[in-house]
């Protein structure tokens, strides 16, 4: 499914069979493909970065595929690492946070901030929390796996 922003992904760079290594979901995955490359801005001349997950339907390829834009990547990649941050320390506090300061992190982006928080909204936060923990320490070794592979990236492209 194409987000309603963006139209006509085609295809740059490619993860193919990405299906054999998508986690737990390994060998068993309905993503065929991860790709980055370029979505026309409905409207506009100009092009920007996306990426997409491509889908199986039933073993069959299929043209179910959704795209986000490559920042929008890269600011969940940003809000995983500050929650990862987050959950390394929680056990200081009763719930797992602080429910009288839920924020957790601003990061500062494009001359404003992004405000990472727990989301009180959430009626069931204090189950969901410790669910949400136990499934960080259950998955830590293939989440830190990645870690480790895009920490080596960034270094070698210069971001130390």
């Amino acid at each position: 499914m194409n987000s309603p922003e963006m139209k006509n992904h085609k295809p740059v760079i490619i993860a193919d069979d990405y299906g054999k290594v998508d986690g737990r979901f390994a060998f068993s995955s309905d993503v065929q493909r991860l790709s980055l490359g370029l979505s026309t801005l409905p409207g506009a001349d100009q092009s920007m970065i996306s990426a997409s997950i491509c889908r199986n339907s039933e073993g069959q390829p299929s043209s179910n595929m959704e795209e986000i834009p490559l920042h929008r990547i890269l600011d969940l990649s940003i809000l995983v690492c500050s929650a990862l941050t987050h959950f390394s320390e929680a056990y200081r506090y009763e719930h797992l946070y602080d429910p009288e300061n839920p924020i957790i992190d601003r990061i500062g982006l494009q001359g404003n901030a992004m405000n990472v928080s727990v989301c009180t909204d959430n009626k069931e936060i204090r189950k969901d929390i410790q669910l949400f923990d136990k499934s960080l320490s259950d998955n830590g070794e293939m989440i830190g796996e990645r870690l480790r592979a895009l920490s080596r990236l960034l270094l070698e492209m210069g971001y130390d």
